[in-house]
């Protein structure tokens, strides 16, 4: 049995923005945000439900599933695979865009509601230890969250490194399955308790995929794959440069040849070849 990258773009959508089955997303937004009692979450209305996209609106691997619940309160689920360096802009011009497009002109400003962000980061962000973290606008002096209608939570996967017997909560399950589906060949017996992990899992069963959505699939993981070789070459090449001008440097001062390999890593003739 060969499960689908809940990582990749279309993989992330057909599991938790797929309408037929809006439980999968109820579960793991109430595990994500602890809500219970009364809090907990019902039913959620998808804004942007899953559709096969086409291959030329594919213009960045970027993915946000919009929902409501029952109290009209918003929801941004957004999976971010690589750190383009404005993450943070871009999370706060997502939740005040969602915000602000609740009214028409000269409405009642108490008609807005709550919107939570989610981000699910496939990179280390912030210091915290923990692979979550709740970031809220707190009253400096009293600690108090005084406005309270933006939340955002992150959920940094590098950070989480639970084995299967670890896992504890429902959270920690859907951490699991986010990070490691792909690498497993059977549902673990840890999730056969609940059928939002059933559904979550079947979806992501591949043999049940059309053609086009396959097809979709494989670019996406293609475009990943040569966008990270790309950046790999990159660094490379830039800490080549730097040790060659280390190595001059190390020349100028007269430093011996055996030193300057010792130093770079560069071999002798990459180091004569420097040698005005």
């Amino acid at each position: 049995m060969k499960f689908a990258n809940p990582r990749n773009d279309i993989a992330f959508k057909k599991i938790f923005g797929n309408e037929k089955h809006k439980n999968i997303l109820i579960s793991f937004l109430n595990a994500v945000l602890d809500f219970k009692n009364d809090k907990e979450i019902e039913d959620v209305e998808i804004l942007n439900p899953y559709q096969v996209p086409k291959i030329e609106e594919l213009k960045e691997t970027i993915l946000d599933i919009r929902a409501t619940n029952k109290n009209k309160e918003q929801f941004i689920v957004e999976m971010q695979k690589k750190d383009l360096g404005n993450f943070t802009k871009r999370t706060l011009y997502y939740t005040s865009k969602a915000y602000i497009s609740q009214l028409d002109k000269a409405q009642d400003y108490s008609k807005l509601k709550k919107v939570y962000f989610i981000g699910i980061l496939n990179f280390k962000m912030f210091e915290n230890k923990s692979y979550i973290s709740r970031h809220l606008i707190l009253n400096k002096e009293t600690l108090k969250q005084d406005l309270d209608d933006f939340e955002f939570t992150f959920i940094e996967l590098p950070k989480f490194d639970k084995k299967l017997d670890e896992l504890e909560t429902i959270l920690d399950k859907w951490i699991y399955f986010l990070k490691e589906a792909d690498n497993l060949e059977m549902i673990p017996k840890e999730f056969k308790d609940k059928k939002e992990f059933l559904e979550a899992f079947e979806i992501a069963t591949q043999y049940t995929w059309n053609k086009k959505e396959l097809e979709i699939y494989e670019y996406v993981a293609l475009k990943e794959f040569d966008e990270k070789n790309a950046l790999q070459t990159a660094e490379k090449k830039g800490e080549k440069k730097a040790k060659i001008e280390i190595a001059k440097n190390s020349l100028k001062q007269g430093l011996d040849i055996d030193t300057i390999k010792l130093i770079t890593g560069l071999d002798e003739k990459e180091i004569l070849n420097l040698k005005d």
